[in-house]
Formats: C-alpha cells, structure tokens, sequence
C-alpha cells in the first residue's frame, strides 16, 4: 500500500461514501471568525490547559502472548505476508510492557501532565468475552500508579483497533452485533477496575479509520473487503458498542468517571474565510461527518447520509439511536490535515469540495498536508456543530524523516515548524472560546505505524528499535518550552 493512499484517499472512502456530496438536503447551523497569537507566548492558552503525549496499546507494548493474552486481529494481520510495508510487527514493538517506568520518565522529562493509553481488549478478555483475564488489567494498574506517582494524569482508550481475534472468527467482528455487546461488558469491567484512578475513559480511536480501512478496502486488519451495504452496517455496530459502552461506564465506574469518543474527524475548512463559506463548512462538517460524530451526539442519521446510503443503508432501532447517542462528557478530535476544502454552493446540501493541487505541500507522509488552519477551524466548527462544551485535541502530531546524526542528535525542524504553527492556530481558537480543554500530541516516541511499520516516525523520541534506546529528539525540547511556558499561567 502507498503511503500517499493512506488518509488521502481515506478522504474518499471514509466522506464521500457516507454521503454524495451533490446528493441531498441537509440541515443548516451559523457561524464567525478571529486573530492569532504565538502558540509558545507565556499563558498563550487558557487556565487549566492540559498539555499531554498519546500511544496506543498495539504500537508500543510488545509482549504480544504474556500474561495470559489472547491474539488480536493485527497480532493476525502484521503475520500476513505483503501487509506491512517493512514485513515489520508489533510482536515487541517498544517493548514499553516492559519499559514503562522509563517511558513514563519521558513524559516527566517533557513536563506534560496527561498521558493517553489505551488497553489492550485481548489482554482484559483473551476471547473478547467470557471470563476476564486475572492478570488482564494488572499492566495498566502498574502503569496508572506509575503515572500518578510522576505527577502525570492517565486518559484511557478502550479501543485503538486491536480486536480479540476470536471475536472475528466467531461472530464477523464488528459485522455482529454480539461484538458490540462484548465491548460493553469489556468498558463496565475496565471502569469498575481503574475508575478509582483513571477519571477520563476514551470509548474508541478513529472509527472512520478502522471501519474503512479494515472492512471496507483491506488494508487494515482484519483485511476484509465487504460489500457497502455490510460496511455500513459494521459502522452502526460500532456506533452502538460506543453507546453501551458508554452507558457501562456509567454504571459500574466511580461517580464522576468522564467518557467520549476520539474520532478522526473527517477535517472540513472553509476555502476562503467569508460568511457564507463558513456557514457551508458547518454544514460540511455534520454531513462527512454524519456516519460517526452526528448520530453518536444527534441521535441520528442525516437525511443526506440515509439518501446516498440507499438501499446499501444500515438496519437501526429507534432505541438503538438512543443508545448510540447516550450524553458524553467531552470528545476528543484527531487533527492532521484538512480533508475537505469546502465553498458554498446554490445547490444541495449547500456546498462544494474543492480538489486538493497536486503541489500541496506535505510532510514526509504524502497524505499529511501542512494546513495549520486545520487547528483552528475544526474544533471551531465541531463546538459549534454539536453544541460541545469540552474538546480534547486527542490526537496531533507528524512523521519526519528523523535520522540521528554522528553526536547522536536528531534535528526534526520540520516537525517543530509543523507543532509550532498548528498549536497558533489551535491558540487562536481557545483565545476566541472554543472549548478545546487540552492537547496530546501523538506521539511520544517512534512507535510500530501500522501498515507502515517502523519506518514512519512521529515521535518526540526517536526509538532504536534494536536497542530499545529512546533518544530525545529537538522538537522534545519544543514541545518542554511549550508546556513549560504555557503552564506558567495556570
């Protein structure tokens, strides 16, 4: 698979599928607009700012049978041969099982303050149901403590795409309903456990990642390519483990235990910042958004997304929208690069998409465009959109071509000219009220990049994945003098 493939096209599958843009009505919403300051200013960002780094269990854990574990569906996936670009896996990764205690030093050494995870379902449960796995939860209990114990706030995720394998081999995966029902028992068993300590719970990554890529096109695990119709219905089986997830949380955590998704929001900006391009961007962004983010907190499908969808849309209950859109306390949003460059249009739903000019400039991943306005508009309109009060930037960050130089030194400009100007737009937005309460940046180290491999490195360490040795990377020091400046007016 091509690395400009990857979010590029992603674009395509993942908005235009769940809606033809020139395809049917849509509702309406308003909006406005600000300045900007430097992103490093002291008190730059708001009281209260949270300033942390994300990794996800797959990437970085190794120990890929200990403890009792069970396989996953990339445990699968990575062994196929042709499916990573390197014929890497994630069989060790980071070895961070292992090597928390370090890593978690890291994250101290960056002065951050949260840190976002996420468990490894098989771990909890080996078969993804049944009976829990004694030593299941033991790793993240260590890891928690270990947190705490450094000053460092843990944010967890339940799902970052390692599904118990026997779940797909069973049941279809995520194609059966059972597996939502599965995931719900998983959350209340994770929130009655770690609840005590962990106070912000991330529901699923990226469904619109995950779903597309590993069901619809093949290219993520599980490699399957099913029908539109099928795929759609895969979506809504997700959306609904979300909502009883959610519900499961809520009842057996501890009173006060906060919960929402992390999506890799289908990124809409408006091409020239006018009223009417605005106000068509609003409604862009329900509308490529309406297959995860718009029925998770509307409740519903839209009447665009249910006209495409046709005769390939998913079967649903009124009592299944209910569930799916049980109330969450924050969202987190996943910004890279703009999607959609969006116009305003005479016709239906309102506006248009813009080609992207093959001269865009990018980052060393061909689909990462550079647009830092990305930063500002999407949380802007999300809030906006959907009347959000909370929302964590729960995902942000880029691949370089980082290479150590003879004094052992790794100097990533690039990924510091990118972070710099993204976190000015991302202030612009908290200086006009936009409710983003924090940022993690992905990723605190080089990590395994999933059909990539180890060769794409996003991290603030650069990773020897023979040695294991981390070695802090400029943009580390960036990142520290960003926090540390920021924090002053906390």
């Amino acid at each position: 698979m091509s690395d400009e493939f990857s979010r590029r096209d992603f674009a395509k599958i993942a908005g235009f599928s769940a809606l033809g843009v020139s395809s049917g009505p849509a509702k309406a919403e308003q909006g406005e607009a600000g300045s900007i300051r430097d992103a490093h200013a002291p008190a730059g960002f708001p009281k209260g700012f949270v300033w942390g780094t994300a990794t996800s269990s797959y990437q970085v854990e190794g120990a890929v049978s200990e403890d009792g574990k069970g396989r996953s569906i990339w445990d699968t996936f990575t062994h196929m041969p042709g499916k990573i670009e390197d014929g890497s896996n994630g069989d060790v990764a980071n070895d961070h099982y292992h090597r928390y205690k370090d890593d978690v030093g890291l994250i101290r050494e960056l002065g951050a303050k949260a840190y976002r995870f996420s468990i490894a379902w098989p771990r909890v449960f080996p078969d993804g149901d049944g009976a829990p796995n004694p030593k299941g939860l033991d790793f993240y209990d260590r890891l928690v403590d270990e947190l705490l114990a450094n000053g460092i706030e843990p944010y967890a995720t339940l799902y970052h795409w390692d599904l118990p394998q026997s779940l797909q081999d069973r049941f279809g995966g995520w194609q059966s309903a059972k597996t939502s029902a599965a995931f719900a028992t998983y959350a209340g068993h994770v929130a009655e456990r770690l609840s005590d300590r962990v106070r912000s719970i991330f529901t699923f990554n990226e469904c619109g990642r995950f779903v597309e890529f590993g069901y619809g096109v093949g290219i993520d695990a599980p490699g399957l390519k099913l029908p539109q119709a099928e795929v759609n219905q895969v979506r809504h089986h997700v959306a609904l483990a979300h909502g009883l997830a959610v519900q499961a949380i809520r009842a057996r955590g501890r009173a006060g235990t906060r919960v929402g998704p992390a999506e890799n929001i289908a990124a809409c900006v408006p091409a020239i910042d006018t009223p009417e391009n605005v106000r068509a961007t609003e409604i862009a962004t329900r509308e490529m958004n309406a297959g995860y983010l718009n029925v998770m907190l509307e409740g519903r499908y839209t009447d665009a997304f249910l006209a495409y969808a046709g005769k390939n849309a998913p079967k649903f209950t009124a009592d299944e929208l209910k569930i799916i859109s049980t109330p969450v306390d924050f969202v987190g949003l996943n910004i890279y690069a703009p999607q959609f460059y969006v116009v305003a249009a005479s016709h239906a739903p309102g506006f248009d998409i813009l080609p992207i000019p093959a001269s865009f400039p990018h980052m060393s991943s061909e689909w990462l465009r550079i647009a830092p306005e990305t930063a500002y508009w999407v949380p802007r309109l999300a809030a906006k959109v959907w009347n959000l009060e909370t929302i964590y930037i729960s995902e942000n960050g880029t691949s370089s071509i980082d290479r150590l130089t003879p004094d052992g030194k790794v100097y990533d400009l690039d990924r510091i000219m990118y972070l710099r100007n993204y976190l000015a737009q991302l202030q612009r937005a908290t200086a006009e009220g936009v409710p983003v309460r924090g940022y993690f940046l992905w990723s605190l180290m080089d990590n395994f990049e999933w059909v990539f491999g180890l060769e794409k490195r996003f991290g603030l360490y650069h990773v020897d994945f023979n040695s294991q040795r981390r070695t802090p990377k400029l943009s580390a020091s960036f990142y520290r003098n960003v926090i540390a400046r920021n924090a002053a007016g906390a």
